[in-house]
């Protein structure tokens, strides 16, 4: 469990994801991502490293009551929190590198803001690939580069400045594919030579300066645990002068994050031949 907000409440880091990293950052993205999928009604889809279920929820309402939504994750707490939203949707443990299901078993794969964690790109890319049934749609959503989100590049430079280039690149870690030629290069190596990328406009919103480096030092995937309580202390000092260019007058803060959205389609065969 974490402390959020001065021990305001105790949070499983998935509780922290859902309550605070949603609104702020992903919820705006699903319905966004599903739409990119052309996801029908009707259709089965696979939600691929689902979190707590934004993705996969947004799916299942453009695919109505009568499609089959599926949300994958490897972590156990996400599946928990996911649970709680719908119980039509079914929610399995597994890895993006293996997923458990058998060739062509979905007519969309879809996948938001996991992919830049996977252990094995390419490999990850064939197993959607594999699982999607020909005329399938694949849409992979991922951060945009640094450079693009002002706002986190700021608070990268202050960490860099503060703790150096362990916190630093932590922090970091979630953009490391905002370029489209990798991810061009990565389709390339997973056998999808027709992809496309796409870069979508999106914004950042927390309430406060504070409430934005609370939420970032309690997510386990960049600074969780990595900041002691003195070391916290003083990037929330820091910070409230290096960010106050993106806070508004009452004090809420936000910037843009763009995404860019890997997308491709299927074509007949049932091997990885495929067409944008």
């Amino acid at each position: 469990m974490v402390k959020h907000e001065n021990g305001r409440s105790d949070r499983s880091p998935a509780e922290v994801y859902e309550a605070f990293f949603v609104p702020a950052l992903f919820q705006q993205w699903g319905a966004r991502v599903a739409a990119e999928a052309g996801i029908t009604s009707g259709q089965r889809v696979l939600d691929v490293a689902c979190g707590t279920g934004v993705l996969a929820c947004a799916a299942a309402e453009r695919a109505g009551p009568e499609a089959e939504v599926v949300g994958l994750d490897a972590n156990a707490e996400m599946l928990a929190v996911a649970r709680r939203k719908s119980a039509s949707i079914e929610w399995l443990e597994g890895r993006a590198e293996a997923l458990p299901f058998p060739d062509g078993s979905f007519d969309a794969v879809v996948s938001q803001f996991g992919f830049m964690f996977f252990d094995d790109r390419p490999a990850a890319l064939r197993e959607m690939c594999r699982v999607l049934r020909p005329g399938g749609n694949l849409a992979v959503a991922v951060c945009d580069g640094l450079e693009h989100s002002p706002g986190y590049a700021a608070l990268a430079e202050l960490l860099q400045r503060l703790f150096g280039d362990q916190v630093a690149n932590a922090f970091r870690a979630p953009f490391v594919l905002g370029d489209e030629r990798l991810l061009l290069a990565l389709c390339s190596e997973a056998g999808i030579t027709d992809a496309k990328v796409m870069r979508h406009e999106g914004t950042v919103r927390f309430p406060s300066i504070d409430a934005l480096i609370s939420t970032e030092r309690a997510c386990v995937w960049t600074l969780g645990g990595m900041l002691d309580e003195g070391q916290f202390a003083r990037l929330r000092q820091e910070a409230e002068p290096a960010l106050r260019g993106f806070a508004a007058a009452d004090g809420s803060v936000a910037f843009a994050m763009p995404a860019l959205v890997i997308t491709a389609h299927k074509g007949d065969s049932v091997e990885c031949g495929w067409v944008a």
